[in-house]
C-alpha cells in the first residue's frame, strides 16, 4: 500500500485496528486517503467499496468533508440518492456524496479525526438507506 504522505499516528492506529487496507496518495495537488474493502450496509448495490477522503492542508485542525465511493453506490429499492457528483481519482470515477457537518455538529480540531469522520460516513449511509 502506498504512503505518499503521512497521517497522524492516531489515524494510522485506528485504520490498522479496523483491519482495512488503506493508502495515502497525492494526485493533482490533492491528498487522498483511500480505504479499501470498506463494508457497506445492506440495502446498497455493493457489499464493499473503496472510500476516498480528501485530506486538506491543515488537517487535523482543518476538517475532512464529504465522502467519495468507488464503485458508485445505489439503493437496491431504486430510490435516488441525492446530492451526488463525480470525482476522478487515479482515472476511476468516484461518487462524491455532498454531505457536510452542521453548526450543531462542527469539526472539533483536537477531537475529530478519520475515526469520527468515518462514524459520520456510516451515519450518512444508514440515514440514506432509511430515508
Amino acid at each position: 500500500m502506498r504512503r505518499q504522505f503521512h497521517l497522524p499516528e492516531s489515524d494510522r492506529e485506528f485504520l490498522e485496528a479496523r483491519g482495512l487496507p488503506w493508502e495515502t496518495i497525492t494526485e493533482s495537488n490533492y491528498k487522498w486517503l483511500l480505504i479499501h474493502d470498506y463494508p457497506v450496509p445492506m440495502g446498497y448495490n455493493q457489499e464493499k467499496v473503496t472510500i476516498a477522503l480528501m485530506i486538506v492542508a491543515g488537517y487535523p485542525d482543518a476538517q475532512i468533508d464529504m465522502v467519495y465511493f468507488f464503485p458508485p453506490l445505489a439503493l437496491l429499492d431504486n430510490r435516488q440518492i441525492k446530492a451526488l457528483a463525480s470525482q476522478s481519482i487515479e482515472g476511476k470515477t468516484y461518487q462524491r456524496w455532498s454531505r457536510h457537518r452542521t453548526p450543531q455538529n462542527p469539526w472539533r480540531p483536537s477531537e475529530d479525526d478519520v475515526s469520527t469522520h468515518l462514524a459520520l460516513v456510516e451515519y450518512w449511509l444508514e440515514k440514506e438507506r432509511q430515508r
